[in-house]
């Protein structure tokens, strides 16, 4: 029987550089395919005020850790970064699929992350980096691309002045329509948003706008989505054996308090439907869609005629559009992937089938201006509207009749509370939000689930243990 080892050594080379002494460990592991000896590599650095001895004891443990965590397998690679690991997670994550805004997202957040640790060797990291990128995070002045700019000029007149439309204006801006019509009410924008118009417009972006510096820290939440991303790319490192172990697992991001959701009280639905009898069909059916379904914002604006069936009074749900300031409006499965039915009131069919007659008007109005995209909620020429736009609409909605602000995530908590305050089981509560798991469902509902529950308790109490009250003669 024969037994083969693979030869480890490691060389210790001692450099008197400007910065002050360091060494160079090269480890020889084996050899590669070509037979060439494989090396790897890792610098030291001695800590201030180390005698002889103690940096040359401290090297050789060093020289021995080393060792061992290529024995075990760890491909240490001293040379990459913090900036080039994640840039590589992200590619790796986009060609196995990953959502397009997710990917958008992580790359936005590298604008923050390169200065700060991007250029920390990847095998430097330590929870203690981490900590202190955090706290600078929630310091104010920090968001160096967060400020605001609003128009200091009658934009709308200027626009026809130049015989532009604002559609065609966010088109050449690579902006969003509702940028471009918040900016024209005199209402803040961002500032490279601001810049995007005015090189448009072709004027400089101080003539158009007066820019408003933010000093607001980061919120806690930002932060968190700082830190899952980071934990992501170090736990794919840990996978890869690039390093020992997840620096993110050891840091300490901030805590987020626990809040529960918001939803509507049964008067306030009633005061808002109300409201929308005065408003454009079109936003008085996505309001209404909205609160009778439980939908996100995105499923009912992805909604097509195909889908809807008026006759079984339900909609198939099985998409949603979404925005990215890159590519704009696009369509994409629903956040699980699932499709599912949603049932409709017959006060909800009527209402489609009034605005349907509303739809073809429209089309016809617009002739050979019209985009047949399918949709059911459409700009003026057919091309689908952007779904953010549904939190800004709201927004002037409840000014406009002195209603409070409106979340459009509220109305999809609301009918999780109806439904679970009227005894609907929890599958059926989660089938018809289009979660994933049902451990999902009760997570984020517990606080009414549980008022549900007293409520049943004290319904039981009271038919079967309590006599009621005799009737005076």
């Amino acid at each position: 029987m024969h037994f083969f080892y693979v030869i480890i050594m490691a060389t210790i080379k001692k450099i008197d550089g400007k910065t002050g002494v360091s060494f160079k460990i090269t480890v020889t592991h084996g050899t590669d395919h070509t037979g060439k000896q494989v090396r790897h590599y890792r610098t030291w650095k001695p800590a201030p005020g180390m005698t002889e001895r103690q940096m040359e004891k401290a090297v050789q443990k060093a020289a021995l850790d080393f060792e061992r965590e290529i024995e075990q397998g760890y491909v240490v690679d001293n040379r990459q970064t913090v900036s080039e690991y994640c840039r590589y997670v992200i590619e790796t994550k986009e060609r196995a699929g990953a959502k397009h805004r997710t990917i958008h997202h992580y790359k936005s957040l590298l604008a923050r992350i390169d200065p700060a640790i991007g250029h920390i060797k990847l095998a430097d990291l330590r929870p203690a980096h981490l900590n202190a990128f955090y706290t600078a995070l929630g310091k104010p002045g920090v968001r160096s691309s967060g400020h605001t700019a609003v128009a200091r000029v009658d934009l709308c007149q200027l626009l026809k002045d130049l015989q532009l439309t604002r559609d065609a204006l966010a088109k050449q801006a690579n902006v969003s329509p509702t940028t471009v019509t918040t900016a024209c009410r005199g209402e803040k924008i961002r500032r490279d948003k601001a810049e995007q118009i005015a090189a448009v417009l072709e004027r400089k972006p101080g003539d158009l706008f007066t820019v408003e510096k933010d000093e607001t820290a980061l919120t806690p939440k930002t932060i968190l989505e700082y830190h899952r991303f980071l934990h992501t790319v170090l736990s794919q490192a840990e996978k890869e054996m690039i390093v020992p172990y997840n620096a993110a697992s050891k840091a300490t991001p901030p805590k987020l308090p626990a809040r529960e959701p918001n939803y509507f009280q049964p008067e306030q639905i009633v005061a808002i439907l109300d409201a929308l009898e005065a408003e454009p069909i079109k936003w008085r059916t996505i309001v209404h869609l909205l609160i009778v379904t439980g939908c996100r914002r995105g499923e009912i604006m992805g909604l097509k005629w195909e889908k809807v069936d008026p006759d079984r009074q339900q909609l198939r749900i099985d998409s949603t559009l979404l925005y990215s300031p890159d590519r704009g409006v696009f369509e994409n499965a629903t956040k699980t992937g699932d499709t599912r039915q949603i049932a409709l009131p017959s006060e909800t069919v009527t209402l489609l089938r009034e605005y349907h007659r509303w739809y073809l008007e429209l089309k016809l109005l617009n002739g050979d201006r019209w985009n047949e995209t399918g949709y059911l909620f459409v700009r003026d020429d057919g091309h689908p509207m952007n779904p953010d736009s549904i939190g800004a609409w709201l927004t002037g909605f409840s000014k406009r009749h002195g209603l409070p602000h409106i979340n459009p995530h509220a109305f999809r908590h609301t009918v999780a509370s109806v439904l679970i305050h009227s005894g609907t089981d929890i599958v059926s509560v989660s089938k018809r939000l289009g979660h994933a798991r049902t451990s999902t469902t009760t997570d984020l509902y517990a606080h009414v689930i549980q008022q549900a529950d007293e409520q049943a308790t004290e319904a039981l109490a009271n038919a079967l243990l309590r006599k009621p009250a005799k009737k005076q003669a």
